[in-house]
C-alpha cells in the first residue's frame, strides 16, 4: 500500500516537492530512489530524456558515460543541449542542463568510450543501480549485456530511430515485495480468525443490538454472523458456490430491522455487507506462487550471499510451517467500512497487533538465520514491509540480451511464432536489429548518406537475420524503406515518450515496487501501437 502523503501544515520542503509521488511508493520507496545511482550511456534525446524523469523525482545520483561531441544533429533533436554546446563533449552538457532541473541530484560526466571501459576499469560499474545505454554498437551491446550480467547490475537498452522505439529491460534476478497489485485481496480471516478477532466476532449478538449498534457494526461482523448462523444447517462447511453465497446474502437481509410497515430498514453497514459476500468469503490459503517462491532451492539452501529476499522467505517459511499453521502473517490492514468509530478502532486494532505479533516472530526467525549465516543485518523495518505484502511477492528470473544476438533455438523460434501473424509488432523489432547490424558494417545510420542506394543493404541485414531464425522474407519492403527514409535521426516526441516509459520502469527497478516491463517493450509512433516481448 502506497503511504499516506504529509500531513499539512507540518510536511517539509522536501516532502512537498515530491508529495505526488510520496503517494505512489511511499518515505521508504522514496528512501530507496534517493540512494540509487543511476548510469547512462550516451546522451542522445532519448538518453536526456530518460535522464529528465529520473532526476525530477529525485534520485540520489546520475553519471552519464559519453565521449562524443555535440553537432548540429544533437541540437536539432536534443532538448538538453544549446547551440553555445557544439563541439563540446556531449554529455557533460547534456548533465549540466539536466541536474539543473532539480539541484539535490549529484551528478558525473564521463567522458570514456564504453569498450575501453569494460576493458580497463570492468568494475566501474559495479556501484550503478540500473545502466541505461542507447545508441550502442551491436558488439558494445554484447559485451555490456554480458559483463552486467555477470555483475548482476540491471541493464535497459534503449532505441530510437524515426517513428521507431523500442527498450530491452535485461534482469538476472529481481524480487518486487510491493508488487501493489491490481485487485488486491483482503485478508480478513473470517473462516480462521486468531483468537483476539474471534473473540471479537463473537461478542455480538445481531438479534439483541439497539437501534443505536445496529447501524454502526462493521460489516466485517454481520457477514461473520451470516455464515455462522449458514453453517449450522450445512455441516459447518464455508460456502463456496454461487448458490451458497446467496444463501448467505438472504441471512444478511434477514438480520435487517423493519420499519412500521415490515419494509427493510436501509443501512449502510448490511449493504456492505451484502456487497462483500463474494470477495470476503474467499478462504485463506497459501497461494501457489508463493509456496513455490518459500520452497525454491535459494530459500531452502542459504548461504552468506544469498539476498535478503531469499533469508526473508527462509524465515516466512518456517513461520507457515509453524506458528502459522500453513497461512501468511495477517497482513494487518482494513477496508474503508460504515461503522462508528469506537467499533471500526477496535476492529483495526485487532488486525493490527495481530500482524504485529506475526512480524515479530519472523523477525526473530530472521535474526537467527542472519547470525547462523554471518550476513548483513535485516532491520524490523525491512521484515514488517515484507509480512504485510506476503500475499503478493513477485519475483523476476530474466534471460540476458546475449541470447538474443546469438539467435539460441528458443529466441529464434519466439520470433517465428510471432512473425508469422500478420502487421505483428515483431516486424519493428528485426527492422531495430537489422538497423544496428547496418551501422556495425557501414559505421552510419541506414539512409544517413543514400537512403536510395542503403535499402538494398538495409534489406540484405534484414535477410540475414530472418534467415538465423528460420523465417521467410517480409512480403513488402515497405518498413525498410521507412527505417532507410529515417537515415538514423531521432523524432523528439518518439523519445520523449520512450524516455518517460524507460525512466518509469528504472524507478520500478531502483524501488523495487510495480512490477517492471518483462522484458521487452516496442513503440510504434506512427500508428501509436505498443507491444510487448519476453525473450
Amino acid at each position: 500500500m502506497a503511504s499516506p502523503s504529509p500531513k499539512s501544515p507540518e510536511q517539509s520542503e522536501k516532502n512537498k516537492q515530491y508529495d505526488r509521488q510520496l503517494r505512489l511508493w511511499g518515505d521508504h520507496g522514496q528512501t530507496a530512489l534517493e540512494n540509487g545511482h543511476i548510469c547512462l550511456i550516451n546522451a542522445t534525446a532519448l538518453g536526456t530524456e530518460i535522464l529528465k524523469s529520473i532526476v525530477l523525482p529525485g534520485v540520489g545520483a546520475v553519471t552519464i558515460v559519453d565521449d562524443n561531441i555535440v553537432s548540429d544533429e544533437d541540437i536539432g533533436s536534443n532538448f538538453f543541449l544549446e547551440c553555445s554546446s557544439k563541439n563540446l563533449n556531449r554529455g557533460s552538457e547534456a548533465l549540466r542542463l539536466v541536474i539543473e532541473l532539480n539541484p539535490a541530484v549529484q551528478g558525473y560526466a564521463v567522458q570514456e568510450p564504453t569498450d575501453q571501459i569494460l576493458l580497463d576499469n570492468p568494475d566501474f560499474f559495479k556501484k550503478f543501480s540500473v545502466v541505461i545505454a542507447t545508441s550502442l554498437s551491436e558488439k558494445t551491446i554484447q559485451n555490456l549485456s554480458n559483463h552486467l550480467w555477470e555483475i548482476n547490475v540491471p541493464f535497459i537498452l534503449c532505441r530510437s530511430v524515426g517513428f521507431l522505439g523500442s527498450f530491452r529491460i535485461q534482469l538476472k534476478e529481481h524480487a518486487i515485495v510491493e508488487s501493489h497489485p491490481d485487485n488486491e485481496q483482503h485478508d480478513l480471516r473470517l473462516d480462521v480468525p486468531f483468537q483476539t478477532l474471534f473473540d471479537y466476532l463473537n461478542s455480538f449478538d445481531i438479534d439483541s443490538l439497539d437501534l443505536k449498534d445496529h447501524g454502526h457494526i462493521p460489516w466485517i461482523v454481520i457477514l461473520y454472523k451470516a455464515v455462522q448462523k449458514w453453517k449450522i444447517s450445512n455441516s459447518n462447511r464455508w460456502p463456496m458456490s454461487r448458490k451458497e453465497k446467496n444463501e448467505i446474502k438472504a441471512i444478511i437481509d434477514q438480520f435487517k430491522r423493519l420499519d412500521d410497515n415490515g419494509m427493510p430498514i436501509y443501512e449502510e453497514n448490511f449493504e456492505e455487507a451484502l456487497r462483500a459476500v463474494n470477495t470476503a468469503l474467499i478462504p485463506t490459503f497459501l497461494p501457489v506462487k508463493i509456496q513455490e517462491l518459500l520452497y525454491s532451492s535459494s530459500a531452502i539452501n542459504l548461504t552468506k550471499e544469498s539476498s535478503p529476499f531469499w533469508i526473508l522467505c527462509s524465515a516466512l517459511r518456517t513461520f507457515v510451517e509453524a506458528e502459522g499453521k500453513g497461512k501468511l502473517p495477517v497482513r494487518g490492514t482494513l477496508p474503508d467500512m460504515t461503522a462508528s468509530t469506537d467499533h471500526y478502532v477496535a476492529l483495526q486494532n485487532i488486525y493490527r497487533n495481530q500482524a504485529a505479533i506475526d512480524s515479530e516472530i519472523v523477525y526473530r526467525k530472521v535474526q537467527e538465520i542472519v547470525t547462523q549465516l554471518h550476513c548483513d543485518h535485516i532491520s524490523e523495518s525491512e521484515v514488517k514491509l515484507f509480512c504485510r505484502h506476503a500475499h503478493d511477492l513477485h519475483l523476476i528470473k530474466g534471460s540476458s540480451i546475449v541470447g538474443e544476438y546469438q539467435f539460441n533455438n528458443t529466441v529464434s523460434s519466439y520470433i517465428a511464432r510471432f512473425l508469422e501473424e500478420p502487421d505483428v509488432m515483431m516486424v519493428h523489432y528485426i527492422l531495430l536489429r537489422a538497423a544496428e547490424m547496418f551501422r556495425s558494417e557501414h559505421c552510419r545510420a541506414p539512409g544517413e548518406w543514400e537512403p536510395e542506394s542503403d535499402i538494398s543493404k538495409l534489406k540484405t541485414c534484414v535477410s540475414k537475420l530472418l534467415t538465423d531464425i528460420s523465417c521467410t522474407p517480409f512480403p513488402k519492403d515497405d518498413h525498410i524503406h521507412e527505417m532507410c527514409r529515417y537515415g538514423g535521426a531521432e523524432i523528439h516526441s518518439v523519445s520523449a515518450f520512450l524516455g518517460g516509459c524507460v525512466a518509469h520502469e528504472a524507478i520500478k527497478i531502483v524501488t523495487k515496487q510495480y512490477k517492471p516491463v518483462n522484458n521487452t517493450f516496442i513503440y510504434d509512433g506512427a500508428s501509436t501501437n505498443t507491444a510487448t516481448f519476453t525473450f
